[in-house]
């Protein structure tokens, strides 16, 4: 029956590692955010249509940010996408994960991630595939300027 007995060396080594702060994670081992304000996240084909539906008759640019929560470089390219789509405010950013909504990522024949297609008045004019910052910015300057 005494084999539940312990030391107080022991139980020390089994309190000493309870917490009672809530875990947080730190921005220097992770600089993304999950949710950006500037971005909204399409999670399902009515939304997708909706938003899409929206946007033909106007002139604002739609920029579809195509990504997946395994892909390395769209984590790396989501930084500064948060930070065009903050700089950027009369464009309209929205991300779609191919694993939720494959069928779109289709419909734009696709097949590299991550890809980032604009739009206007429903149709496509032009897009960027892989972390090419420089080409994206360029892009979204020319396509914020011109009208057509």
């Amino acid at each position: 029956m005494g084999a539940n007995v312990s030391t107080p060396d022991q139980r020390f080594q089994v309190t000493h590692f309870r917490s009672t702060k809530p875990w947080t994670p730190r921005p220097e081992i992770y600089p993304f955010k999950v949710n950006s304000p500037c971005i909204v996240e399409i999670k399902n084909m009515n939304q997708w249509k909706s938003r899409l539906n929206a946007l033909k008759d106007t002139n604002k640019l739609l920029v579809i940010e195509f990504t997946a929560k395994w892909c390395g470089p769209c984590k790396t390219l989501e930084p500064k996408l948060e930070e065009l789509a903050a700089k950027y405010t009369d464009v309209e950013f929205v991300k779609i994960d191919v694993d939720v909504l494959m069928s779109v990522w289709m419909e734009f024949n696709l097949s590299t991630l991550p890809a980032i297609v604009f739009m206007k008045r429903g149709r496509e004019v032009d897009m960027v595939v892989g972390v090419k910052v420089d080409e994206l910015e360029r892009k979204l300057n020319k396509y914020t300027q011109s009208f057509f």
